[in-house]
């Protein structure tokens, strides 16, 4: 009796030991990388994902030529997207070989179409003959939109200056008085250069206060100037920048004040994007 007592109590030890490990595998989660019971293999499809499938966009000739579904501003033959900003009249600026050059005395002109966000692509120069200095040696600009008449707006500096100083958040490449160039890439005055341009526009809410701030990329002549820039509000020459409501917006070209030759543009073209 004593020796069955004995393999009986042996027998019910093991019994107890194997009940237990079963209970902590059964709450041991499986491995990383490995299937638990019941568990399916991985398969590459699970992350796949093929729609929606995005639209067909045909690039142009080369990087600098318009894609299929861009909107084209300029294409060196005439402004009919552009009006005067100071009173909606057609655009007056000067149109010879290809080129489109500031009338200084017709002041600012603007796109007849508003857009929200886009991409942009254009070129400018400095004249080669260029005169002045600082801010005074040929001031431009391209407002991202154009919120109101003269200035009003979110500006991209355009200025020479290669080999001109200036205060470093108004120099060429610059969101004028709030963004600083990343780096001065700037060719000299006689060569064309080059703005890419992507803009998201600020949102508002019904009360007029802001929702989501503006933001902008920028490659000046192939090269990061801004990247992803949050902005402050619109670009004022003087006082803090704000922010005040607007829907879609003309862009606009800045005939400036000072008395330097007036620069030139050509290639304008804009993609919106949704």
């Amino acid at each position: 009796m004593r020796i069955q007592f004995s393999k009986f109590i042996t027998y019910a030890a093991l019994l107890a030991v194997g009940a237990s490990l079963f209970a902590q595998q059964q709450s041991t989660p499986p491995a990383a990388g490995r299937q638990g019971p019941g568990q399916g293999a991985a398969k590459p499809q699970d992350t796949e994902v093929w729609q929606p499938v995005p639209k067909v966009v045909t690039p142009g000739a080369s990087d600098a030529a318009p894609p299929s579904d861009a909107v084209v501003l300029f294409d060196g033959k005439n402004l009919d997207q552009w009006v005067s900003s100071r009173d909606k009249s057609p655009a007056k600026w000067t149109v010879a070989g290809g080129v489109l050059t500031v009338n200084k005395a017709d002041g600012n002109i603007e796109t007849r179409r508003t857009f929200r966000n886009y991409q942009l692509h254009m070129e400018w120069k400095i004249p080669a003959n260029i005169t002045g200095a600082g801010q005074a040696r040929g001031n431009s600009g391209v407002f991202l939109a154009s919120t109101g008449p003269r200035d009003a707006g979110y500006e991209l500096q355009i200025l020479d200056s290669y080999n001109s100083e200036t205060y470093v958040n108004g120099q060429s490449g610059s969101i004028y008085k709030q963004g600083i160039p990343l780096v001065n890439p700037s060719r000299k005055p006689g060569e064309w250069q080059t703005y890419d341009v992507v803009w998201t526009a600020p949102t508002f809410n019904a009360d007029g206060s802001l929702k989501t701030p503006a933001k902008v990329t920028v490659f000046y002549n192939g090269v990061l100037v801004q990247n992803h820039f949050e902005l402050n509000g619109e670009t004022l020459f003087i006082g803090p920048p704000s922010y005040k409501k607007y829907d879609a917006a003309p862009i606009k070209l800045q005939a400036h004040g000072d008395p330097s030759e007036p620069i030139s543009f050509r290639n304008i073209w804009v993609r919106e994007l949704n």
